[in-house]
C-alpha cells in the first residue's frame, strides 16, 4: 500500500492559483455542518495516516475527505476542535449574514451600536480562535483586547453616521459601517495577537522543527491581515 503524506497539501502552495484552491478547499463552509463526531472521527484517522498506520479499509478520497474535515476544523498547532463560530469555514456565511444586517438596519444609533458590537464580538471570536497557541492570551488581555475594539467601532460607526446624515445622501449613510469595522478591525486583530507581537511566533524549517521565534514576521502577518 502506498504511504501518503497527510501533511503534504493538495496544491502548490507556491503559485496563487494552488493557494486560492488551497484555501477555497479547507474553507468550505459546507464543512461546518459535520457532526463532531465526524470530526473526531476524521482527527483520527489523520492522526493515523501521519504515523504510517493507514487502515487498510480506507480509500484515498477518505483520506482525504478526513484531511479537509482536520484542516477546516481543528487548530493547526494545538489540535484542539475550535468552536464553531471562530472557524475560518464559518467566515463566509457568518460575515456575510452579519454584513448584511448592519447594511439594512444602519439608519438609528440604536441599530448601529447593536450590529457593530455584534461584529466586533463575531471578529473578536475569530481572532481568538485562530491565534497562535504558543502565545495565549491572559483573560485580562482579552477583556482589554475585546472592549478597545468594540467601543472603537462603535465611536467610529455612530460619529460618522453623525457626520454623514448632516452632509452625504442615503446611499452613502448606508455604509457607513464598513468605516467603523476598518477601523475596529486595525485595533482589533493587534490587541488579540498582541503576544505574537511581544514574543514573536514559531519559525519552522522545511523538515517542520521549530528553529526560534520572530516578532518580524508576526508584524508582516498581522500587518497583511489588517490590510486585506
Amino acid at each position: 500500500m502506498d504511504e501518503i503524506n497527510i501533511d503534504k497539501p493538495l496544491w502548490d502552495l507556491n503559485a496563487f492559483t494552488g493557494r486560492f484552491m488551497h484555501f477555497l478547499w479547507v474553507t468550505d463552509p459546507r464543512t461546518c455542518f459535520t457532526s463532531e463526531k465526524e470530526l473526531l472521527d476524521a482527527k483520527d484517522l489523520v492522526l493515523k495516516v501521519r504515523q504510517g498506520q493507514r487502515p487498510n479499509n480506507v480509500s484515498i478520497d477518505e483520506i482525504y475527505r478526513a484531511k479537509k474535515l482536520y484542516e477546516s476544523a481543528f487548530h493547526p498547532d494545538s489540535g484542539e476542535l475550535q468552536n464553531i463560530f471562530g472557524r475560518m469555514s464559518f467566515q463566509m456565511p457568518g460575515g456575510m449574514a452579519i454584513t448584511g444586517a448592519m447594511l439594512q438596519w444602519y439608519r438609528t444609533n440604536t441599530a448601529v451600536i447593536f450590529w457593530q458590537w455584534v461584529n466586533q464580538s463575531f471578529n473578536a471570536l475569530v481572532n481568538y480562535t485562530n491565534r497562535n497557541a504558543n502565545s495565549s492570551l491572559t483573560t485580562t488581555q482579552l477583556g482589554v483586547s475585546y472592549v478597545t475594539a468594540t467601543s472603537s467601532a462603535l465611536v467610529a460607526a455612530v460619529g460618522y453616521k453623525g457626520y454623514l446624515t448632516r452632509t452625504a445622501s442615503p446611499f452613502f449613510q448606508r455604509y457607513v459601517p464598513f468605516v467603523a469595522v476598518a477601523v475596529a478591525n486595525c485595533i482589533n486583530i493587534p490587541l488579540m495577537r498582541q503576544n505574537e507581537l511581544i514574543f514573536g511566533i514559531d519559525i519552522q524549517d522545511d523538515a517542520g522543527n521549530s528553529v526560534g521565534k520572530s516578532r518580524v514576521a508576526a508584524v508582516k502577518g498581522i500587518s497583511q491581515v489588517i490590510l486585506i
